[in-house]
Order: structure tokens, then C-alpha cells, then sequence
């Protein structure tokens, strides 16, 4: 037990004022300005700073004429402290939220597909049991979510995990594959098209996400795999308010998930076209850190995602 506390950062007395310093300093690039923002004249800031350098026995930070700038040891240093400290607050913000009786606060991030289904199916559930978990939902690509994650800004993220990402932190539970469809205006010409296809559709005005976008390549390698052109008029965007009210006011067409295509059409904004599209994006699932034990809030938030997640999927959790 005792090893437990024989840590090096027990030993050189670290202070959190240091880890404040060295996110400050990683943002502020200048050891003044740093000492400013930190209430602290500038060589008591560089003393804090020498201190911890002297501790790990490694420069963190690489002297400049106009300013300063991380070394390696120090973007290590950096990462973890932005950690420490999300770690610290986010501890307050669960302890205020016992104290005013609430059961804590959970955060998730979410593409595109889960959260127009199954995130609100699951808080809504929650809310009828905890009316008070104060819950944060972000929606976002899986590559802006998962560093989001990984400083502690999110607990959970239903995403992707894509082969360059960095896997050794990471829990991942597979959910589903993602299907896509072609989407119009309801009353839109091609409508009336019977056995429709691609070759019909190819030549239409499209608003799509952008070129060198996992589903943009997803979109073009379905054209091609049928000899066809991919879509050349084409409104870039990655915003799903302006791709449905495009649909709503155009004639365009445009590539979207399934799930949300149907959540769409069940309010008559827009009509998913009878063409056979042999388009899907990889298998999204819940991400978690390894090293992170969920806090209550986020363990009742996870415990209902999953139970709705095998409602609409049938995915076993």
C-alpha cells in the first residue's frame, strides 16, 4: 500500500499551480503574459517552472528570442496536466451536484446517426428517473469527438474509431453499421420514376460533405463501382440544418444516414428516394478511456444508452 504514495510527483511536492502554469504557458507562449493571467510576477512563474523542470531532470519548454515554445517532454507534460485539472473540476462539479441533489453530470459526444435516435430515446428515459443529471450532448465527426475524450472534456463518445487513431486507451463496444440513403424534397420529380437508379440521379444537383470526407468517398466509390461519374454539381457542407432546408427549397438531392433520413421523413421534411444504394459508413460504437472510471452520472448514462442501443439496433450489451 505504501508504494502508493511513494510517487515522483508525491515526492517533489507538485504543485497544481505548476500544472496551471504549464497549460497556461503551452497557450500563452510568453512567460509574462503567463504570470499575468496567473496573478503571479514573472519570477515566481519562471521558479515554479524551473522547479518542476529540475523534478523530471528534462526542459519543458524551449526559450525563444520572442517567447517560448513546448519540447517534447513538454507537450507530454502539457497533455496529462489538461487531464489532472479537467479531472479536478469536473470532481467539484459533481460534489456541488450531490450537494444541491442532483445525482452528477455526464457528457457525451455523438455522430451524427446516434444522436438523432438514440440519445435522445436514452435521456429521455433518464429524465423520468434522474430529472436532475445535468447532461451535455455534442455533436460532432468522430475525429473532433475522440481528442475531446481523451482530455477529459467528454465522458462518453458514440463514434468511430478509425485506424489512425490511437487505440491503446480506448474501450470500444461495437453498436452498428451505418446505412446511407439518397434524400429529396417530398413532391420531387424523381419521385415518380419507377425502378430508379443511379444512372437517373448521377446528374442531379447535390449538396454533400466535402471532398476527402469518409462519406463523401463513400458517396463517389458507389457511383463508380457502377461505371458512373460521381456527382458533379455538388454544395459542399457539413451542417445538417443547411442540407435539409437545401432539400426542402431545391430540387437537390443529398447523401445522409439512414436513421437520420427517417427521423426526418417521419415529420414530412424531406422523402428518402426508392433507389438501391450500396453505400454504408463503417461500424460506430461507445468509446470510453481506459484509465477513466465513469462517474454515476455518466455509469446511468451508459447503462441507458445501451439499453436503447439494443432496442433499435439489437446489439447485446
Amino acid at each position: 500500500m505504501a508504494g502508493n504514495y511513494s510517487n515522483w510527483f508525491i515526492r517533489a511536492r507538485l504543485k497544481t499551480r505548476q500544472l496551471l502554469l504549464l497549460v497556461a504557458l503551452d497557450e500563452e507562449r510568453n512567460i509574462h503574459r503567463t504570470a499575468e493571467a496567473l496573478l503571479m510576477t514573472q519570477p515566481a512563474a519562471s521558479k515554479l517552472l524551473k522547479e518542476l523542470e529540475d523534478m523530471l531532470e528534462v526542459p519543458l519548454f524551449e526559450r525563444l528570442p520572442r517567447g517560448m515554445k513546448p519540447t517534447w517532454y513538454g507537450e507530454i507534460m502539457i497533455r496529462h496536466a489538461r487531464m489532472v485539472l479537467s479531472s479536478l473540476s469536473q470532481a467539484h462539479e459533481e460534489i456541488n451536484a450531490l450537494k444541491a441533489g442532483m445525482v452528477g453530470q455526464v457528457r457525451i459526444g455523438a455522430i451524427t446517426d446516434p444522436a438523432t435516435q438514440l440519445v435522445p430515446l436514452a435521456i429521455a428515459r433518464i429524465k423520468q428517473q434522474y430529472p436532475l443529471l445535468d447532461i451535455h450532448v455534442t455533436v460532432d465527426t468522430s475525429d473532433m469527438l475522440q481528442p475531446k475524450l481523451m482530455s477529459g472534456k467528454l465522458d462518453i463518445v458514440i463514434g468511430r474509431i478509425f485506424q489512425q487513431h490511437d487505440k491503446t486507451n480506448l474501450i470500444y463496444e461495437s453498436i452498428a453499421e451505418e446505412p446511407i440513403s439518397i434524400v429529396c424534397r417530398p413532391g420531387h420529380p424523381l419521385l415518380n420514376i419507377q425502378g430508379l437508379g443511379l444512372r437517373d440521379v448521377m446528374s442531379a444537383a447535390w449538396v454533400l460533405t466535402p471532398s476527402g470526407s469518409v462519406l463523401r468517398h463513400r458517396v463517389d466509390m458507389a457511383f463508380r463501382q457502377q461505371n458512373l461519374d460521381p456527382p458533379m454539381n455538388v454544395v459542399e457542407t457539413v451542417s445538417q440544418l443547411m442540407i435539409t432546408t437545401l432539400l426542402e427549397s431545391t430540387d437537390m438531392l443529398a447523401a445522409i444516414a439512414t436513421k437520420v433520413a427517417e427521423h426526418y421523413a417521419r415529420y414530412g421534411m424531406i422523402r428518402i428516394l426508392p433507389v438501391d444504394f450500396p453505400c454504408k459508413m463503417d461500424e460506430f460504437g461507445f468509446i470510453t478511456r481506459r484509465d477513466q472510471q465513469l462517474s454515476p452520472g455518466a455509469s446511468i448514462m451508459m447503462h441507458a444508452l445501451q439499453e436503447v442501443a439494443n432496442e433499435i439496433y439489437g446489439t447485446s450489451f
